[in-house]
């Protein structure tokens, strides 16, 4: 198979999410382990100030991980840091985006440095970070 033709700035493939929904949440706290009261109790996260319960910061981490493996596959995947930017609530649509930084040779691989993050429906971006990749 033929490397695909990359270059700096080249945007990779989106993953646009399904809206966030109360039973993904659940799921992912029953994943991670994490079951922060502010992610499925409605008073508890209103008495905090948001107008519903929220997100888990990580699973935006877990969305990065999947744009990555869908584009280059799990063994591909090299590093990943994630800033946490904004909150998501039940209804958004995330879409997750990555834009290439910079190409290199490494061994007998191409290394794929990547900007990456993810916005909401408005705009608005949840989380971004950086990733590196090979390329076979």
């Amino acid at each position: 198979m033929k490397a695909p033709k990359l270059s700096v700035g080249q945007e990779i493939p989106p993953l646009v999410k399904r809206p966030i929904d109360r039973t993904q949440l659940v799921r992912y706290a029953g994943a991670s382990g994490d079951f922060n009261r502010i992610h499925f109790d409605e008073p508890f996260a209103r008495e905090a100030g948001h107008p519903s319960v929220i997100a888990h910061g990580m699973l935006a981490a877990a969305f990065f991980g999947q744009l990555l493996c869908d584009w280059v596959g799990p063994t591909s995947v090299r590093r990943l840091s994630v800033r946490f930017k904004s909150i998501t609530y039940p209804g958004d649509v995330v879409t997750c985006r990555g834009q290439i930084l910079e190409l290199r040779n490494e061994n007998e691989h191409r290394a794929v440095e990547l900007r990456v993050w993810c916005e909401k429906q408005d705009g608005t971006v949840t989380a971004e970070g950086n990733a590196t990749v090979v390329i076979r």
